[in-house]
């Protein structure tokens, strides 16, 4: 019987892909921390709310595309409904909220 001699190239492969793939996860965690820490920083300095607002909801739209893409592993292959659904529920949020809005102000 013959030894497939490839084996060791795959293995070598996937320890690879899975450290490259924890790498980015460690980068992304610590992006995570230091947004957390501006967002805590514009707070307790007292920043002017025209500014802190929008910085502090671009910050939180950015930490939740990071759990998405990252954490929830949404840039994986196989992950097309879940996407769907997430994405479906958001853009029916923002929709929700530029109706009342709509409704309350106009």
């Amino acid at each position: 019987m013959a030894n497939n001699t490839n084996t060791g190239n795959f293995d070598s492969f996937h320890k690879q892909k899975h450290k490259d793939e924890m790498v980015k996860q460690l980068i992304t965690f610590a992006l995570m921390i230091v947004f957390t820490l501006i967002a805590f920083v514009v707070v307790l300095t007292g920043v002017d709310k025209i500014f802190a607002i929008p910085l502090l909801l671009l910050l939180a739209v950015v930490q939740v595309a990071f759990q998405f893409y990252y954490f929830m592993h949404m840039k994986d292959a196989g992950h097309e409904m879940p996407s769907l659904m997430i994405y479906g529920g958001i853009g029916a949020a923002i929709v929700t909220i530029l109706a009342l809005t709509l409704i309350i102000w106009w």
